[in-house]
């Protein structure tokens, strides 16, 4: 009888996703990394607050996340 092998978790996933208490998954936001006090002025205030917080990964690629976090 053979056992099935374990699945790996994605490195590279598991550093950017998390699972919330309601299992959604959460991300990080774009276009952060080259943002400081000169490159962020000429942005409008909403993109401006909209960039502080983190984001909640759309329920259609939520599956993909799943595939590479399997123990999450």
């Amino acid at each position: 009888m053979s056992a099935v092998p374990k699945m790996k978790t994605h490195r590279g996933a598991a550093k950017r996703f998390k699972k919330t208490a309601n299992g959604l998954w959460k991300r990080k936001r774009a276009f952060r990394g080259r943002i400081g006090p000169g490159a962020y002025a000429h942005r409008d205030a909403k993109k401006r607050r909209n960039w502080h917080g983190g984001a909640i990964v759309d329920p259609v690629n939520a599956p993909a996340i799943k595939r590479l976090l399997p123990y999450a």
